[in-house]
């Protein structure tokens, strides 16, 4: 009979069944360090007090921890106010927000505010229905894409100013702060507000929108941009653009053109013509200094339109700051061109052609699954390995080529905010391999001889020190793996995995089920059974000591549960080694040699001497010699504890530690 889990991680999983119902979406953000902005708000107005954060407090580490920093002159006359102890007569908005909001704005806020007015996306991220009037408590909140999920930050009112002038984002009316509130939540999502210093526009369009960017140099651009264009607009992705300035003193420089130099515009249109010319609309966010060439608003191209085409076209004679230019132009005249592509989810209209995209939550492990590039070929294979199905081909194939166009996103997560101690961006990338036909629905993990005989299908462009790498790729039909690494080894870090695909793929369909899985288990309180991703194998589940050892391998937090992220991850571990051990099993034997037990632990990527295989085959194998399903996950869960706990204390990497009896006897009765 399968076993039932007891209360200490049990609790967790009926909770996280609970927060599985729609939470994390645009409609039911996660709460942000657990605060619930009506709860809050409502306790403050009954007692006729102003909300204080004691999460993010008016402090310097608020600030920073470096040039923000208590050693620093910088914050020796910051005083924190609110906009009612700033000015008389404070606004959330004034008169609806408008380009002009924003002045002394971080690069992150004014890239974002630009694409935000064009595409009516602002609302998602600032909440609208607050003010300082009769609902006012001196709380506010606002609601950012974080890794996966979507999370409401909930902040006071208390702001950084210097001889009463705000500090950082200000608005160019004196008594509005819907910006630097914004810019306040933002940065205690972040940890500070120096943790927001050397962002770039496309982490800061991410966040607001929960899409994956694409970034294009105009002179390395792939022969089909127009198509991708073409096609971002039908599945309502939001494209900025931008001309580079080499002299930063001639930033926002108007050429003859009348196009502006160091500035962002966003493109609205692409259109194709009978006469097989091929248009692009862009807007300039400010409302004004419009393109004069070919097909500007009042050249001669249009004269050779009807009033139909013109009208389909929405063409005008207006200084609005819209124009339409040939694409030809378009790429002369721009250097880049950024497309983020939103999940469905954030789109709300039904006759666009939505992206299929699936998630996958990662982490890599010095000693265990932290394996490096393809130059360190004896531990790369070692790397989280994902799989990929490309079942259908596109509706429009490039060239009458057949292929299946998807992107793939590598984003490291917490190094922004794990800043201030000392962390930094690693350099990452990852390798796509096509999986041979005698291999297709084979689980097991690569080993090492398959990527020493076999190149990579695609990979990206390159390894580069950003918070996420993307890149679009176009592959016939068939099964892949995805290889997410860091450049150098042993370099410990979270990850999440992306792929946003024009059709249906398996990766997809696995993060499904998976959700489907999570759910039976709360719901049910069989994790024993559940826990087992093939319901073909020859068990009656895990029993629950082995469910124990899962939750402590898992348990980063310490508190003895699992969060909807910890489970994920334990559940890939356990697909992982399902695939190894129904690998070295005799046909429907439920079981393993202790003679294959050697190789198996091999392929789990660990390397022992021979007295470790002695003691592993006493502590697990039957009378019979064999190893069952459950004695095999124990093992390899108890193994991978040890390791991990082992590098934790391995400071200086010598392979030696040393532990008082007190820390001995905490690592080894938790793992």
């Amino acid at each position: 009979m399968p076993y039932t889990p007891s209360g200490f991680f049990c609790d967790r999983l009926i909770r996280e069944r609970e927060r599985r119902d729609g939470e994390g979406s645009l409609n039911k953000p996660l709460r942000f360090n657990g605060q619930d902005f009506n709860t809050l708000r409502q306790e403050c107005l009954q007692k006729k007090s102003l909300f204080e954060d004691d999460s993010s407090p008016a402090t310097v580490e608020s600030l920073g921890f470096k040039e923000l920093g208590h050693k620093s002159n910088k914050v020796k006359n910051i005083v924190w106010k609110r906009p009612k102890e700033i000015c008389d007569n404070p606004q959330f908005i004034v008169g609806g927000a408008s380009r002009t909001d924003i002045c002394m704005a971080n690069l992150w806020l004014c890239a974002w505010f630009h694409a935000a007015l064009t595409f009516k996306l602002l609302y998602r991220v600032v909440p609208v229905e607050q003010s300082f009037s009769e609902t006012y408590a001196g709380i506010f909140h606002f609601q950012f894409w974080r890794y996966g999920d979507w999370v409401d930050v909930v902040i006071d009112d208390r702001i950084p100013t210097f001889n009463n002038q705000l500090v950082f984002t200000k608005s160019a009316e004196r008594n509005e702060f819907w910006s630097a509130l914004l810019e306040k939540a933002y940065a205690k999502l972040h940890g500070s507000y120096e943790s927001l210093k050397g962002g770039n526009t496309t982490e800061a369009m991410e966040d607001f929108t929960g899409g994956v960017t694409e970034f294009y140099e105009m002179k390395e651009a792939p022969k089909e941009l127009y198509k991708i264009m073409k096609k971002a607009v039908q599945r309502g992705s939001l494209m900025g653009c931008s001309i580079d300035s080499l002299v930063p003193a001639r930033f926002e420089t108007r050429t003859v053109t009348g196009l502006v130099k160091g500035h962002a515009y966003s493109v609205t249109a692409v259109e194709e013509k009978e006469s097989k010319v091929r248009l692009v609309r862009v807007r300039n966010p400010w409302g004004q200094v419009e393109w004069n060439g070919p097909w500007s608003d009042n050249s001669k191209e249009w004269d050779s339109l009807s009033k139909a085409e013109k009208e389909k076209l929405q063409h005008q004679s207006a200084e609005d700051g819209e124009f339409w230019m040939s694409f030809e132009d378009f790429k002369k005249n721009y250097t880049k061109i950024e497309i983020c592509n939103l999940t469905p989810d954030a789109l709300e209209d039904d006759k666009l052609h939505k992206w299929t995209v699936s998630v996958n939550e990662g982490r890599w492990v010095r000693g265990c699954s932290a394996g490096g590039c393809r130059n360190y070929p004896d531990t790369f294979w070692t790397n989280p390995q994902y799989r990929l199905r490309l079942l259908e081909e596109d509706d429009e194939p490039e060239d009458n080529e057949v292929g299946c166009t998807f992107v793939v996103a590598l984003m490291q997560k917490n190094r922004r905010k794990d800043r201030k101690l000392g962390a930094n961006l690693f350099t990452i990338g990852f390798a796509i391999y096509e999986v041979m036909a005698l291999m297709h629905g084979n689980k097991q993990h690569l080993p090492k001889d398959f990527f020493i005989s076999n190149s990579s299908k695609a990979r990206s462009k390159s390894y580069i020190n950003l918070r996420e790498v993307t890149q679009r790729f176009r592959l016939s039909p068939g099964e892949y793996v995805i290889v997410p690494s860091t450049y150098e080894p042993h370099q410990e870090g979270e990850f999440i995995l992306r792929v946003f695909s024009e059709k249906k793929n398996t990766s997809d369909e696995e993060d499904q089920q998976f959700r489907t899985i999570f759910q039976e288990i709360a719901g049910d309180n069989s994790l024993s059974l559940s826990l087992c991703p093939d319901k073909d194998l020859n068990t009656e589940g895990f029993s629950l000591e082995s469910c124990r050892s899962m939750i402590a391998l898992m348990d980063m937090d310490g508190t003895g549960r699992l969060n909807l992220q910890e489970f994920r991850q334990l559940w890939n571990k356990i697909k992982q080694w399902q695939g190894i051990f129904m690998h070295y099993s005799s046909e429907q034997s439920g079981s393993i040699s202790s003679y294959e037990m050697r190789n198996a632990v091999n392929d789990a990527g660990f390397r022992l001497n021979n007295q470790l295989y002695d003691v592993i085959t006493m502590r697990y194998a039957h009378e019979n010699m064999n190893i069952d399903f459950d004695s095999f996950i124990s093992c390899l869960v108890r193994l991978e504890a040890m390791f991990r706990a082992f590098q934790a204390f391995d400071q200086d990497g010598d392979g030696t530690i040393r532990l008082s009896v007190l820390e001995w006897l905490q690592l080894t009765m938790y793992v």
